[in-house]
């Protein structure tokens, strides 16, 4: 076991050396004086996170007098590419660690992963960020990132809403499908109309059921962020506040003024926890969702989008209900695909017609599926 806690801590060594590196190597070809401060500051957090592991070898007893080989920056290497480098060793590192934490069970070494991995997703957002605000950040990173960081950023008029489009599309889906399927196996009015009602009702009960578990389980990671965010701040708020005024630094403020904001924040220990939340996690009050709110949007707008293609079927019988049903299938289709632009950046036509052509594939696909098992089961 020393063996191999020897090998591991000088690979742990080599890797925040290599990280320090790196961060030298982006500050010297960064020309922006406050980016190149970041940089730099981030090395010496990498340098300490080095001396840590080498302060556990000097307790094995191991020889640290030779430091770790370590990657030769190539100098022909771009400020991009370095950033690049950096964002993919940070979160390499990060799953590095995690792996050692299930083999390592000792609660100073616990104490060295738990801070080194706050430093450690800190760095690759704010990696990340120098990139993306530099004259050649990639837009693919770009997209990246605001999707990871935005992933709470839903209002509540939008939640609401999303759940009321999706409840009448999967509803609309789900029952033009059944009856489109049931009228392939069979001609009888009655069991066409009995299947789809039951199944606008299961179709209704499970949506409802599915918003509402998916809301709850949204809130809870979101409890589960804020409380890892609290454990870092009470554990180590002087690491945390100097996080805040980095952040606020790749916002553009002065290192002095940045720093002066965050001191002023960390006074208050909610207002500091509220506002790392907001900044780093990207986590707002208004982004908590309501269960039971979306439990009741979902359900009763999938029960809508179920009753449209069954309401022929309690006036009339056979093939015109079944065309008729389609024709009102298809245009309801068209007008909830284009509603669900308003959520999106695309064209009200194109979702419509996009949305129009699932269903009718739905549809199409049900009705051969049911002359098929009519075909075979009789």
């Amino acid at each position: 076991m020393t063996q191999y806690l020897e090998k591991t801590l000088r690979e742990n060594m080599r890797r925040e050396l290599q990280a320090a590196k790196l961060y030298e190597a982006a500050a010297a070809r960064e020309k922006d004086s406050r980016r190149q401060g970041i940089l730099l500051k981030l090395a010496d957090v990498e340098y300490r996170h080095a001396q840590l592991w080498k302060k556990k070898l000097d307790e094995l007893g191991a020889e640290t007098a030779t430091s770790p080989e370590v990657v030769e920056v190539p100098k022909a290497t771009s400020l991009t590419q370095l950033l690049d480098e950096i964002e993919r060793i940070e979160l390499g590192n990060d799953t590095w660690y995690q792996s050692q934490r299930n083999v390592i069970d000792d609660p100073e070494y616990t104490a060295i992963y738990d801070q080194i991995d706050a430093d450690e997703h800190a760095h690759a957002d704010i990696a990340a960020h120098l990139a993306e605000s530099s004259e050649t950040g990639s837009p693919k990173r770009m997209l990246r990132r605001l999707w990871n960081a935005e992933r709470w950023h839903k209002n509540q008029s939008g939640g609401w809403l999303g759940d009321a489009i999706y409840g009448v599309n999967d509803g609309l889906g789900a029952l033009f499908g059944i009856i489109a399927g049931v009228a392939g196996y069979t001609n009888q009015d009655q069991t066409i109309l009995v299947s789809g009602m039951f199944g606008a009702l299961a179709s209704t009960l499970s949506m409802g059921a599915g918003a509402w578990l998916a809301t709850k389980s949204e809130n809870e990671l979101m409890e589960a962020e804020l409380y890892a965010e609290r454990q870092e701040i009470e554990g180590d708020p002087e690491h945390e506040m100097e996080e805040l005024a980095l952040i606020y630094e790749l916002k553009g403020f002065a290192s002095d003024d940045a720093r002066r904001i965050a001191t002023q924040i960390a006074s208050d220990k909610e207002q500091f926890l509220t506002t790392m939340a907001q900044e780093e996690l990207g986590i707002h009050e208004t982004n908590r969702g309501n269960p039971w709110q979306s439990a009741i949007f979902g359900g009763l707008s999938t029960l809508v989008g179920a009753v449209i293609p069954l309401l022929p079927f309690f006036f009339m019988g056979g093939a015109p209900a079944l065309i008729l049903a389609a024709i009102i299938s298809i245009v309801a289709h068209f007008i909830v695909g284009a509603l669900k632009a308003r959520m999106t950046v695309r064209s009200w036509w194109a979702s419509g017609l996009e949305m129009t052509l699932v269903g009718v594939i739905v549809g199409g696909a049900s009705y051969i599926l049911g002359e098929l098992g009519r075909m075979l089961i009789g």
